[in-house]
């Protein structure tokens, strides 16, 4: 199996959290901002799928925060 077969094995849940990770490990605390960024910028062209797939990943990225502040 390649990777682009096991990349398309992936459920949509799984996807998100991905994206959420990866979030976090690029842009840390201040993952929130790039989340927004992304919204904005899907909002004015007029992909609400892509906005909703990143507040999906917003909310994932909430829950590795909080999971983080509990750990401290």
């Amino acid at each position: 199996m390649d990777d682009d077969e096991r990349r398309l094995n992936l459920s949509r849940d799984q996807e998100i959290w991905g994206m959420a990770l990866w979030v976090d490990r690029v842009h840390g605390e201040n993952g929130w901002f790039h989340i927004a960024t992304q919204q904005d910028r899907l909002l004015s062209e007029g992909d609400l799928d892509g906005v909703d797939l990143w507040r999906n990943v917003q909310r994932q990225w909430e829950k590795l925060q909080n999971a983080k502040e509990k750990r401290h």
